[in-house]
């Protein structure tokens, strides 16, 4: 089947299996932040933007991105970046194997979330995000100084 659609603002065209996940899609394109942690959704590992919404690429399948916009961390360094930086100060990237999924959902989040969100809303938001090494303190200690240095803040 061929598809035709947009990743990380480059026109892309692929012949696909009907079957392929996203994920596979994505990660034979190069996109190695894209990562399988369970195939079940819920791990959060595998979050991409489709059309500037999250969605889990290993539920998704390839046919249903045709004509959409894909965004993965690759197209999305400098922000990503900025945010990482945060992780590292506050202690929440101890194996950073989950730091890509995280990272695609907080900065949606800043996107979609008011400006000045409250903890329930935070945590209802990043709920599908699995860390095996932290307690998630680290993770809102950087979200919170992340959204301070944004002018923005999260509500408690």
């Amino acid at each position: 089947m061929n598809i035709t659609y947009w990743l990380n603002g480059h026109r892309e065209q692929d012949d696909i299996e009907p079957s392929a996940r996203l994920l596979d899609v994505l990660r034979a394109k190069g996109c190695y932040s894209v990562k399988c942690g369970c195939e079940t959704t819920n791990c959060g590992l595998c979050t991409v933007w489709l059309d500037a919404k999250p969605v889990l690429s290993c539920a998704v399948l390839a046919v249903r991105i045709e004509g959409c916009h894909i965004t993965t961390l690759e197209g999305l360094q400098k922000e990503a970046l900025e945010f990482a930086q945060y992780m590292g100060r506050e202690g929440a990237d101890q194996c950073g194997f989950c730091n890509p999924g995280f990272v695609m959902n907080v900065l949606a989040m800043v996107r979609e979330l008011d400006a000045h969100p409250t903890e329930a809303a935070v945590k209802e938001y990043l709920s599908g995000n699995l860390c095996r090494c932290t307690g998630y303190v680290s993770h809102m200690r950087a979200l919170r100084a992340y959204l301070a240095a944004k002018g923005k803040a999260v509500q408690s």
